[in-house]
């Protein structure tokens, strides 16, 4: 019994991570599966016999928050490692008061999230997924009404946000012949791209927006009406940062009136819900908060969480 009250109790509230590490690690740690439970922590932890100051690990993801009472009702907590690049989930500033170490992916998706953007604007730009629809119900007896789509080629395309995932994105179309502009905090002096210290102004001079910047209350509803019609009627938006970089009202509204052309959408203000005004649009590409689900990339995030763990509670890895 001893033994067991020794291995390291690690909250989880990230479900397939957890289940993945679990599987690889089961003589290191004991997981306690809070995703898999409606009970509140604390009753959580005491149907698993486990008192608070037992847990010193937390292994979470951008859909489950990690707020200042969760922190507060577990007194010998050390480590937060989430899976997922953003931080804005975390109780950051209780996180500091207490001395807990906040572990992030970082630059693990970094690829996949690049490659998703520039996924979702030629789908929206080619109308693929619309056409999927549209020919799974074609026949004699429904002519070809398609709309034309529209080339990548040549676009003017700004990015919000030229951090790694920003230049990635910026790299994969500059490989398409696009005009990259950019807009970011601070201007990056190593990248000859046009710098626009205002997102109106670098909205009236693109064609497309890629959203790749990280949540802030600065950057919440940067993407509010006014971008939307300086970007105009032909202008479209990618978002793979944050849900709330966009006024979703807003967009619903300049989709269904015409005032953009279109949005590719990986990440939403309040996952799991999607604005039901998207639905009915073919103007409009969906995705779950996808970018990151790839198998590679699940695997290479799961070794990663578990170095940190490991590192954490100072665990020599096994020698095979």
């Amino acid at each position: 019994m001893a033994e067991e009250e020794e291995v390291p109790a690690i909250l989880v509230l990230a479900s397939s991570f957890g289940i993945d590490i679990k599987s690889q690690n089961p003589p290191k740690y004991r997981f306690l599966e809070a995703f898999s439970s409606n009970l509140p922590l604390l009753q959580f932890l005491q149907q698993q016999q486990t008192l608070p100051p037992s847990v010193r690990a937390i292994i979470c993801n951008a859909l489950k928050p990690v707020t200042a009472d969760v922190i507060r009702s577990l007194p010998s907590l050390g480590l937060v490692v989430t899976a997922s690049a953003g931080t804005d989930h975390i109780d950051l500033t209780e996180c500091r008061r207490r001395r807990i170490q906040v572990v992030n992916i970082g630059g693990l998706f970094t690829a996949d999230v690049a490659d998703m953007a520039v996924a979702l604007l030629i789908d929206v730009l080619f109308k693929i997924s619309a056409g999927d629809r549209f020919a799974r119900n074609w026949g004699l007896s429904k002519p070809l009404g398609f709309p034309f789509g529209s080339k990548l080629g040549g676009k003017r395309v700004g990015i919000i946000g030229l951090g790694r995932i920003g230049g990635e994105v910026a790299k994969r179309l500059e490989a398409f012949d696009c005009i990259i502009k950019y807009h970011s905090r601070n201007k990056n002096p190593s990248v000859s791209y046009t710098f626009y210290s205002n997102v109106v102004d670098l909205a009236s001079n693109s064609d497309v927006l890629v959203l790749c910047c990280p949540l802030t209350e600065q950057t919440r509803h940067l993407i509010n009406k006014e971008v939307m019609l300086a970007l105009g009627k032909d202008g479209i938006i990618i978002n793979v940062g944050r849900g709330a970089l966009i006024d979703e009202k807003e967009l619903v509204q300049c989709l269904v009136k015409g005032e953009i052309r279109g949005a590719g959408l990986d990440v939403f203000e309040d996952e799991p819900n999607v604005p039901k005004g998207l639905f009915p649009l073919d103007n409009v590409v969906l995705s779950p908060h996808a970018a990151a689900l790839t198998l590679d990339g699940f695997k290479d995030s799961c070794e990663y969480v578990t170095q940190s763990l490991d590192t954490f509670f100072s665990i020599k890895p096994q020698v095979s």
